[in-house]
Parts: structure tokens; C-alpha cells; sequence
């Protein structure tokens, strides 16, 4: 299995879980809010081969966190990832939108300069803005957009300009989500959580709740569930390559 976005440092028992997730021989990509977290974080796996932790600065946190981004320049070289990262363009966060696209187009700079790295994005309320300001950056590396939910016409933007989509049971279980699953190229895409702020039924998802996701694609494509996980894997490989 595998959860390409996870937030395993929030949850209330993150070492349990970790320890949960290397028993399970899951694949997670353990993202984080702010880079004062990825030290800790990354802390939080270790001896669990099958967990990466990605170096983020979150939209939504970036009015009051902006002057971390000097910690950002100096952790970059030792993460391989890269998230969350990206712009939110809710009403209750458009006062930020200025310092969102500022720091967001920084980032962006410092990551191509760096060589490019994987990247885990949040493009809520701002898909337009985000492939904008991906556009202006052709070597950053490979984005990953996290529970996208523009429209279809965005959708086949990123699809062209070579994004990635991480995708979840929530978003899978509405209809719109289903629709946008449904248009995405099979071999763009991986599955994710968002853990622990996504729920089901009232329970946070676990790294582990991918499952759904995998069942929840294998009736989309109408496949059989071992096919499935073979894409998944098959997709995971692609992008990440021997160091999977």
C-alpha cells in the first residue's frame, strides 16, 4: 500500500503509527507544515525504510511561518521531498494570497536550483495559480497535486504540463471527485490519506485506509483490486525509481 500524503507527525501516537505502517510494509511520504518540523519528523521514521519525510512550508501557515524559509534553504539539500507546499485560495485565507504566491514561487525557485525534487502540492481554491506558477519553473522536478479538486478544464492543464495526482477515499467518495479521478491517466497516480485531518465516517484516516482508496479505484476502472495495486506500485516505481 501506499499513502503519498500523510501528515504522521500529527496524529496523537505518530511513533505507534510509524510503527503500524513498517509492520503493514507501507509506503508513506510523511509531509510537513513547516521546515521547523522536518528534523522531528523525519525522527519519527527512523528505522522504517519504507517512510520518506517531505520538507514543506503549508499555504496556510505561511503568513505567520514566512521566516522560515532561510531553514527551508538550509534543510533542502538533505530532503529528497518536498511538502506540502502550494497555495490555498480560500476566502478565509485570501487576506495571505500575496505572501502564499511570494513564498510559493521562492520555494519553487530554490527547489529547481537545487535540482529538482518530488513535490507534494496544495492547490485549493488556486489550481490556475498553482500550474502558473509551475509553469514559470520547467526543472523543479515532478509536482504531485494532493487532492485536487479544480475543474475539469484545470485538470487537463495539469495533466499536460506532466503533474502527478495523489488521490483519497474522501475524494473518491464524492462524485465530483470520482469524475476528476476518472479523467486522470492511470499511470499518473498514487494514493494518499491526509491523515489525520481527513476523515470517514467521523474516523481519521490512517495510513493503512489507502486500502479503501485501492478498492474504491479498482471500481472506478472496474478492475480487479490486485491489478490496482499493481498500478499503484508499477506508478510508484516510476516516479521514484530504485529507491523504492
Amino acid at each position: 500500500m501506499i499513502d503519498m500524503h500523510c501528515h504522521l507527525d500529527l496524529y496523537p501516537n505518530p511513533l505507534e503509527v510509524a510503527r503500524q505502517c513498517k509492520q503493514r510494509n507501507i509506503y508513506v511520504l510523511s509531509v510537513t507544515t513547516t521546515p521547523k518540523a522536518w528534523i522531528g519528523t523525519q525522527a519519527l521514521a527512523k528505522g522504517c525504510d519504507r517512510i520518506r519525510t517531505s520538507l514543506g512550508l503549508h499555504p496556510q501557515l505561511v503568513h505567520e511561518r514566512y521566516h522560515e524559509i532561510d531553514l527551508f534553504d538550509e534543510l533542502l539539500p538533505q530532503a529528497k521531498y518536498v511538502g506540502e507546499i502550494g497555495l490555498d485560495g480560500s476566502k478565509e485565507y485570501a487576506e495571505h494570497r500575496e505572501i502564499q504566491i511570494r513564498t510559493f514561487k521562492l520555494i519553487l525557485e530554490r527547489t529547481e536550483r537545487a535540482g529538482g525534487r518530488i513535490m507534494s502540492i496544495h492547490s485549493r481554491s488556486a489550481a490556475d495559480s498553482v500550474l502558473d506558477c509551475l509553469a514559470l519553473h520547467k526543472d523543479v522536478g515532478i509536482p504531485i497535486l494532493h487532492w485536487f479538486s479544480g475543474t475539469k478544464a484545470q485538470l487537463k492543464k495539469a495533466i499536460s504540463m506532466g503533474c502527478w495526482f495523489s488521490v483519497n477515499p474522501t475524494m473518491l467518495s464524492t462524485k465530483k471527485g470520482a469524475s476528476l479521478i476518472a479523467e486522470i491517466p492511470r499511470e499518473r497516480i498514487l494514493t494518499e490519506t491526509d491523515g489525520p485531518f481527513t476523515k470517514l465516517d467521523r474516523q481519521s484516516l490512517m495510513p493503512w485506509d489507502v486500502e479503501k482508496a485501492q478498492l474504491q479505484l479498482s471500481y472506478l476502472w472496474e478492475i480487479d483490486p490486485k491489478q490496482t495495486e499493481f498500478i499503484l506500485f508499477s506508478n510508484l516505481k516510476s516516479l521514484v525509481g530504485n529507491s523504492v
